[in-house]
């Protein structure tokens, strides 16, 4: 273990980020009474440019009116290459309420894009007397926020959690999909005449799990485009799961089952890792760093990989 401990991320749940467009107040409640961890108000994308004014309204609106219960309340604004996400972050704060608890940065390119943006927000949350300190959260998607992550993920104390964002992504890199998120056709080996598919997105999200590992953030999957195939999504969510991200973002309602159902450790995982723990213990008590479980060697490594697993889901259930 190097001198320098790793950082523990939040402790939070964060298995699905449901995202809901700003122009559409009548979404707000649903997505409150919704099973998702962490909502995602946007001011972004899904906001055509008429329509930026009425949406920031609508959200500042929210954070005072709507009743978000439990969940992470978290805000994309507009990239910082528009002129909108200045008067996004002054608005937020200084008209928002305190249930605000992040803003999301789109576009991530670089350290300073996030410097630019916590020198405006230190700046208003002192202004206003804000009484809670905001949180952030980005998305890696383009080549220079990928080539830049491990510099991004150390660049503000307020950051709390990183995204891949495929579509914008693939994009930049000048891959040539339509998709956004999972197995892509053209993506494939040949074993004799019988084709195997990769994940084109793996090397990413291994660099961005890395990445937030090391700076105490919490790494979270993307966007599923195809939210009428339940079986991609799962595949897609169990690959990033077992990478080391903790969630999947939501872009239809019906994707919340199934990011909770994947991010959540199933009885057989958390009972498995206790008897694991139950078995480095008995073997602490007669000396031994290792023992077998199940016909296989497990030791101090075991405890760390179990204590991950029980650790989660205890977060989850409260």
């Amino acid at each position: 273990m190097s001198f320098r401990l790793q950082p523990t991320p939040p402790a939070r749940p964060n298995r699905c980020q449901l995202f809901g467009p700003g122009s559409r107040t009548a979404l707000f409640e649903k997505m409150a009474a919704s099973e998702a961890d962490v909502i995602n108000l946007d001011l972004e994308d899904s906001v055509a440019p008429s329509d930026k004014e009425t949406a920031r309204t609508n959200v500042i609106e929210a954070t005072h009116d709507v009743d978000w219960g439990k969940k992470t309340l978290s805000v994309r604004i507009n990239g910082l290459d528009t002129p909108y996400w200045y008067r996004d972050v002054i608005d937020l704060v200084e008209k928002g309420s305190d249930r605000l608890n992040q803003i999301m940065m789109p576009k991530v390119g670089c350290a300073e894009d996030l410097y630019a943006v916590d020198a405006l927000v230190t700046a208003a949350e002192t202004a206003v007397g804000r009484k809670s300190k905001l949180a952030f959260e980005i998305i890696i998607e383009s080549a220079a926020g990928i080539a830049h992550v491990t510099e991004i993920a150390a660049a503000s104390p307020r950051l709390e959690a990183i995204s891949l964002g495929a579509a914008d992504f693939a994009a930049s890199m000048g891959m040539q999909t339509t998709g956004i998120g999972g197995t892509q056709e053209n993506y494939y080996m040949l074993q004799g005449s019988e084709k195997h598919w990769s994940d084109p997105w793996h090397w990413a999200q291994a660099k961005i799990v890395a990445a937030a590992r090391t700076h105490g953030v919490l790494p979270v999957d993307g966007p599923f485009g195809d939210f009428s195939d339940d079986d991609g999504f799962r595949a897609q969510a169990r690959r990033s799961a077992t990478l080391g991200m903790v969630g999947k973002w939501a872009i239809h309602p019906k994707q919340i089952a199934l990011a909770n159902e994947v991010f959540t450790p199933s009885d057989a995982q958390v009972a498995e890792a206790r008897e694991i723990l139950a078995a480095m213990e008995e073997a602490k008590t007669k000396g031994e760093g290792a023992t077998v479980y199940k016909g296989r060697l497990v030791d101090i490594a075991s405890i760390k990989q179990a204590e991950v697993i029980v650790s989660q889901y205890e977060m989850i259930s409260g």
